[in-house]
């Protein structure tokens, strides 16, 4: 069934039903204990198998063939290197994808926010554990000016509400025409703030909810110790010193390089999908604004986790994590979220390093194993392509299996588990996924 907006209050329902798994149908979007925690080393930081190159060119065309218009990525272990594409960029032409291809990559730019936080910290100009009404006073204000700390903002337990659904008043009824009216528009990281800090319901602090406006909040925190502009002090002191070459915050709608078109569907409600490749970012700001490629993302994680870019302490904080969502009595949660960082355990049965980014028609998951010897960052380019039932249930899924098996089978050097593609996948929660509580 396809689900269209002829019918507003069954469309807004099973869409908000929708944004409120937060995931792609496999994990719960409940709070999660935020008992802290770091995940020992596991056997996939240990060893470095060889790149199967057949095997990765099969796998990523599968991912095609089960129906996403277009996908790249980059994988690398040790000192070797492989790169592909499959599919398209553009579905009205035909121009295939290429490896090379600048994306916007979402939430991924929540780890560049994190680790200029903590070099901060390494500073001695911010404290984790500081009240954020220290830092931003009368922004937030009240309890949450003394309650709410950096790092409840970092690893989202600060209980502070998303913005994103009051930023774009009518989605949920009729995301096509809300996304196009919006395409233009800019809007300063303290209106983010402002409407964050005023939605509801707030999820209950303490407990791992996750929050663009954190992120929000985190930059803004930026500007006020180093009276800089965050983007421009992360530009600095984290994009350059990692060397990277093709990561940057847009400064307008359009990326600089080479891209795919990025389709946007809601779940249906944008019939055709739609190419939101253009599109002014100004509304992701610090939470998710930036531009990279795959293999400047293999880079950054790399040197993020070989110690490169934070010192041991400052990376052990980072490294420390809570529940990602909370679990039936006697069960442990597959993912646990860090500090701008969370870690997986994939179905191959190893944990990994990473985040996924997901923006209006552009999708990117990056992981590595916790040496950052072995890695894979993978961008696709049609968004929300799940269906769900007049009752809010999601339909069967060939896509994202065929994702899941691409990313384990990268990682481990060998196909996925036989069977993965129809078992229920294990994934993060894709968190740009437009969260509602």
């Amino acid at each position: 069934m396809r689900l269209r907006v002829t019918h507003p209050a069954r469309t807004t329902a099973v869409a908000a039903t929708a944004l409120l798994t937060l995931s792609l149908g496999v994990l719960p979007a409940q709070a999660a204990d935020a008992t802290r925690t770091t995940p020992p080393t596991t056997a996939a930081a240990r060893h470095t198998p060889a790149l199967d190159r057949a095997a990765l060119r099969a796998s990523l065309d599968a991912f095609r063939d089960a129906g996403m218009y277009g996908a790249f990525s980059s994988v690398r272990s040790g000192q070797e290197k492989w790169r592909g594409a499959t599919g398209v960029a553009d579905t009205a032409t035909g121009r295939p994808m290429a490896p090379g291809f600048e994306h916007r990559i979402g939430s991924i730019s929540k780890t560049f926010t994190a680790v200029a936080v903590l070099k901060e910290v390494e500073r001695g100009r911010i404290d984790l554990d500081a009240p954020v009404g220290r830092y931003l006073p009368g922004l937030v204000t009240g309890e949450r000016a003394e309650k709410v700390t950096v790092r409840m903002l970092l690893n989202h337990t600060s209980g502070i509400a998303d913005y994103i659904l009051p930023a774009f008043p009518g989605i949920l009824e009729d995301p096509g025409a809300t996304l196009d009216r919006n395409r233009l528009r800019p809007i300063e990281p303290e209106e983010l703030a402002r409407l964050g800090l005023a939605a509801t319901p707030a999820p209950e602090r303490g407990k791992h909810s996750y929050s663009n406006t954190n992120y929000i909040l985190a930059g803004l925190i930026l500007e006020k110790t180093t009276g800089q502009d965050a983007e421009t002090y992360i530009t600095r002191n984290v994009i350059r010193p990692a060397g990277l070459r093709h990561t940057y915050y847009p400064t307008s709608p359009s990326l600089r390089g080479p891209h795919a078109g990025m389709y946007e569907s809601f779940y249906g409600l944008i019939d055709p999908p739609r190419d939101y490749s253009t599109y002014d970012m100004s509304w992701a700001s610090t939470a998710g604004a930036m531009v990279s490629t795959m293999d400047d993302l293999n880079t950054f994680y790399r040197k993020l986790l070989g110690g490169k870019l934070l010192g041991a302490a400052a990376l052990r904080e980072m490294k420390t994590t809570v529940p990602g969502y909370e679990t039936p009595p006697g069960e442990q949660p597959v993912l646990r979220y860090g500090l701008g960082i969370y870690t997986l355990k994939m179905p191959g049965g190893a944990w990994y390093w990473g985040h996924d980014g997901a923006v209006f028609g552009a999708g990117t998951w990056s992981l590595a194993t916790e040496d950052g010897r072995r890695q894979v960052s993978l961008a696709y380019n049609y968004m929300k392509y799940e269906r769900f039932d007049e009752h809010g249930q999601q339909l069967p899924d060939p896509i994202t299996p065929a994702m899941v098996a691409y990313m384990d089978g990268a990682l481990g050097g060998a196909p996925a588990p036989k069977g993965l593609r129809s078992a229920t996948p294990v994934l993060p929660p894709l968190v740009d996924r437009l969260p509602v509580r």
